[in-house]
């Protein structure tokens, strides 16, 4: 739980693991909370219920024709011994060539490198095109893993950050991610106004969330 300079309370619930986390205004004490948290309950129940139930990836041991995700597509994975790590996407291919006595381990960061420069040009594209439809200066932004979040801003340095494992899903679920990043740039908090500019400038940013919310996680 985190006080902030914020006007209202907001409870959220992750995936993978249905973690809760709630962000309070300085001016709430720990009892009132408390006694919100307890309304909630049923709701937050019925979150972790959902996310629960999600369809989930199988663990990945990096062999020929095991299936890997990129852009919402489903891709037969092809390991070819080479003396250079690197990944090219060829029909209904990701191509991963890596030495022969290569780890699991090894390979994995080989295509998560792939994962991370692929999803770097797309998320760069958009930011770009939504800066300039919404007036504001083109931030910076990172990618990384991150366990709870989808992506974040971090307001004071104007930093966007974006979870690596959004290079899996289709570009319409990136963009709203992106475009929700964005709009808090132009306000922080999840309010009233956020949810105005989020219908101004992607009109359909709940049907994406809620694809988004049922793809395997």
């Amino acid at each position: 739980m985190r006080f902030k300079p914020i006007k209202n309370l907001h409870l959220s619930v992750h995936p993978p693991f249905g973690k809760v986390t709630v962000s309070s205004p300085e001016f709430f004490d720990l009892e009132k909370v408390r006694v919100y948290l307890i309304t909630r309950l049923s709701w937050i129940k019925r979150e972790q219920t959902k996310i629960a139930n999600q369809e989930r990836e199988g663990e990945k041991v990096f062999i020929t024709h095991e299936s890997h995700l990129f852009l919402g597509k489903r891709y037969l994975l092809r390991c070819i011994v080479s003396p250079k790590s690197k990944v090219i996407l060829k029909h209904n291919h990701i191509e991963l060539f890596s030495k022969v006595d290569s780890l699991t381990i090894e390979k994995q960061k080989t295509l998560y490198r792939w994962y991370r420069n692929e999803l770097r040009i797309r998320v760069g594209a958009l930011i770009e095109q939504y800066a300039s439809i919404m007036h504001v200066g083109i931030p910076e932004f990172g990618i990384r893993a991150m366990k709870t979040k989808w992506g974040s801003c971090v307001t004071q340095n104007q930093t966007l950050w974006f979870n690596i494992e959004l290079a899996k899903k289709p570009i319409e679920c990136i963009e709203y991610i992106v475009v929700h990043e964005m709009v808090h740039l132009l306000e922080r908090n999840h309010n009233k106004n956020f949810v105005i500019l989020m219908d101004r400038y992607l009109p359909n940013w709940r049907l994406q969330k809620k694809v988004l919310n049922e793809l395997p996680i």
